[in-house]
């Protein structure tokens, strides 16, 4: 039996959509948080904002707060041979931030720090740059009188002033149940004057690793044995889509000790068991021999890498399989296993698919959707490395994944593809420096 991509999108979809989680067991309850705390988590309830945004009105600049009754075309003018339309007026006393100053008489303009309270009566700010000195004075004159100021006439009521209420008012929803808590809205709720949200409890899976060639990183390492790759890959891969991970030691190729690990109750209920290796069609399949009989299937699906998998349910609890090698694996969960969390949870965000071109040919096999690794800039896409599935390197060195979809068996330089971007992009590349005289041709 041999899946689609989206066949098996679908169907470990709606196997973790029937799980513990999705039914409201410890997965589905809510846990009150620190904001310090739920970077990643997701909103378990809407929010309104308590107070309004900004609270009260405030200046946008460093300036002049200036009567409206002073707004006018420059009939405001004291004293004898002022520019036309300029406004001067008497300096009263400065309103920093944090302060509740009194009302604006006219004739006044009073220096006016970013963020502070606009007195009431206030028309408009007037940039200090725009006044004249372009400074704030001393708060009396050299001759014992108040200190004087010139400012251009004719400025625009409402100019530079934040209203009360202008981002958010008292009470609208601030953010909705679902909603991914990165930076920008935990500092929102912060600025309402939260100090802890409700967010849900994260998603738990169980990881177990496979293999008698595998050992532990730091251990020595015998002859005919590689690194374990896979726990680590796939744990930080887990861990950053917002799940929380119970990890376990490299399980031999033995199916007695992982049925007994499988058997063994976790130590907090978990929403999914992961496994990596044993599943494919070679002569010690641990997982596959472990759970012959258990209801769990082992279809192929049209993907390379990431082509042997495993799915179903172990005692009630949601199960899948990836592949051994490393590449494999972590192509399995960006295709498989993210979306599905993204679907459930909320967590994580998906990833963003953009097009780009090719910079050089490529061929893929017709009957399978292959995802090859490569390095996205400028709107164009490198390759890195080949299609293998052991060049962890070459996945390391990229910034984003790269689908030849079922169909697709040769792609020309310049042919455009769809990338899913998995790091962070370089910036634009330098332009070529411009030929000298002596680099012209002659």
């Amino acid at each position: 039996m041999t899946r689609s991509v989206s066949e098996h999108q679908s169907a470990v979809e709606q196997l973790l959509s029937a799980g513990g989680y999705a039914r409201g067991g410890r997965g589905g309850a809510v846990e009150s948080l620190p904001l310090s705390a739920a970077l990643g988590r997701v909103l378990a309830a809407d929010v309104s904002a308590p107070v309004a945004l900004p609270p009260f009105d405030n200046s946008q600049m460093d300036g002049y707060a200036v009567h409206l009754r002073d707004l006018g075309d420059g009939s405001a003018v004291a004293g004898d041979g002022e520019p036309e339309g300029h406004l001067r007026l008497h300096v009263g006393a400065p309103v920093p931030a944090g302060s509740s100053p009194p009302p604006l008489e006219p004739g006044t303009a009073v220096p006016i720090m970013t963020g502070a309270m606009v007195p009431s009566g206030t028309g408009a700010v007037v940039p200090i740059e725009r006044a004249d000195p372009p400074r704030f004075p001393a708060l009396s004159s050299g001759d014992g009188g108040p200190p004087a100021v010139r400012l251009p006439a004719g400025t625009p009521a409402g100019s530079f002033i934040r209203r009360a209420g202008s981002d958010i008012a008292a009470g609208e929803l601030a953010l909705g149940a679902g909603t991914l808590l990165g930076p920008a809205q935990l500092g929102l709720l912060a600025a309402c004057g939260l100090a802890e949200v409700a967010v849900r409890t994260p998603f738990r899976v169980l990881l177990l690793s496979t293999g008698d060639e595998v050992t532990e990183p730091g251990g020595p390492l015998g002859a005919g044995r590689i690194y374990d790759a896979n726990t680590t890959l796939l744990e930080a891969a887990l861990r950053e889509a917002g799940a929380e991970v119970l990890r376990t030691r490299v399980l031999s190729d033995d199916p007695e000790k992982l049925r007994e690990a499988l058997d063994a109750p976790p130590a907090a209920e978990v929403h999914l068991i992961l496994t990596s290796g044993g599943i494919s069609q070679g002569a010690y399949e641990v997982v596959k021999q472990a759970l012959s009989g258990s209801g769990v299937e082992f279809p192929g699906v049209a993907l390379q890498p990431g082509g042997p998998q495993a799915i179903g349910t172990l005692g009630g609890v949601p199960f899948l399989g990836f592949p051994g090698n490393p590449v494999s694996a972590l192509v399995s969960f960006e295709m498989f296993l993210r979306p599905a969390l993204t679907a459930l949870t909320g967590a994580p965000a998906p990833r963003v698919a953009l097009p780009a071109r090719l910079t050089a040919p490529a061929s893929s096999p017709a009957a399978k959707h292959q995802v090859r690794r490569g390095l996205y800039r400028d709107g164009q896409v490198e390759l890195i490395g080949g299609p293998g599935s052991h060049l962890l390197n070459a996945l390391a060195g990229s910034n984003a994944l790269v689908h030849f979809p079922v169909g697709l068996s040769e792609a020309a330089a310049g042919d455009e593809v769809t990338v899913w971007l998995i790091g962070p992009v370089p910036p634009p590349a330098p332009p070529a420096p411009a030929p000298t005289d002596q680099e012209l041709p002659s």
